[in-house]
């Protein structure tokens, strides 16, 4: 149960809650307040319109959070600076059944927060999913998604996303949507894939903790698996950024490449630049393959300016890196294109 312990601790020991009384609106503005009774898709759902605020005071809030398309330019922010003292938690995973009966929940299913909407801001609260597998050994679908959103102009400031497999989904809209995901100085835990997706994001400042896993094989996991559409120019990019390991040393793989089933023509894109690795990561082989026939070799994998006992070049055919040329390109400007988000 060290997730459900954990969160406890990170909301100052304030009782949980589940869908209860709806929010409180503020007068005259288009602002809605969510206290500890309250619900937070309750407060979404009264949102009739773009450019709303939902401000989620401390507490531990249970429920599952979907925010639609139809709720542009939406801010869901915790009350305080500190996103330990507001947590949105559930505990669904992808082989979870339904309540109706009518099959699993699926990966991106088992998200505890959904959204769709574009320009969406998530600041200063935690996201988690504290699904664990040692609870249910029954269930072979682990993945249990914290975060799942595919709306352009996504923006996470300071937020907490915890999970341990498939933490944080950053997805599209469709195969030819590029669209934009930006995660600033955010925490992010898991173990397996735990950041995954076809999106154009980046992340800048963040701080990737790789879990402790109670196996007897390695690697015990991932950090990133990006599924990149084979015409996007650019899938995931880490700047600025450090990666720490709660397992021994080597234990971790940096990345693989997801081509999804679905999806066959997928071409993986992952940047490291400029970011500290720790030495959870293995630094003689720090990728490998999710599937045979997709070597990630033949990806779109590449670091640069990198740091740490992680990021230790030891065979160089394994540790591709940009010329300084392509270090040029592979920047947050040119990722997020004309958006440039908290300006």
């Amino acid at each position: 149960m060290r997730r459900r312990t954990l969160l406890t601790g990170i909301a100052g020991g304030l009782a949980a809650v589940g869908a209860g009384a709806a929010p409180a609106l503020a007068s005259g503005r288009r602002v809605l307040h969510v206290r500890p009774g309250d619900s937070v898709q309750a407060a979404v759902d009264a949102v009739d319109g773009p450019g709303w605020t939902i401000v989620v005071h401390p507490g531990t809030y249970r429920e599952v959070v979907n925010i639609p398309a139809s709720k542009a330019e939406l801010t869901l922010r915790g009350a305080t600076r500190d996103p330990r003292r507001t947590v949105i938690v559930y505990d669904n995973a992808n082989g979870t059944p339904k309540p109706d009966g009518s099959g699993t929940h699926g990966t991106a299913g088992s998200a505890t927060f959904t959204s769709a909407a574009p320009g969406l801001t998530v600041r200063d609260l935690t996201l988690a999913n504290d699904w664990l597998r040692a609870d249910h050994p029954e269930i072979t679908g682990t993945q249990a998604v914290a975060s799942y959103t595919y709306g352009d102009r996504t923006h996470f400031e300071n937020v907490r996303l915890l999970a341990h497999q498939d933490t944080v989904f950053v997805e599209t809209t469709a195969l030819g949507a590029f669209d934009r995901q930006y995660f600033h100085r955010c925490y992010i835990e898991g173990d397996v894939d735990f950041v995954f997706g076809r999106a154009t994001a980046v992340f800048e400042e963040c701080h990737f903790h790789t879990l402790r896993r109670d196996v007897d094989f390695t690697p015990k996991g991932m950090v990133f698996a990006p599924s990149t559409a084979r015409a996007n120019p650019y899938g995931i990019l880490a700047l600025r950024s450090r990666i720490t390991s709660g397992a021994e040393d080597a234990a971790y793989k940096l990345a693989r490449p997801w081509v999804p089933s679905y999806e066959t023509t997928a071409w993986p894109s992952l940047v490291v630049r400029d970011t500290r690795i720790g030495p959870g990561i293995d630094a003689v082989t720090p990728y490998t393959n999710m599937r045979e026939a997709y070597p990630w070799q033949t990806m779109r994998f590449r670091e640069y300016g990198n740091s740490g006992p992680g990021a230790v070049i030891m065979v160089p055919e394994n540790r591709p890196q940009l010329t300084p040329a392509e270090a040029g390109v592979h920047t947050k400007r040119t990722y997020l294109r004309d958006w440039r988000p908290g300006a």
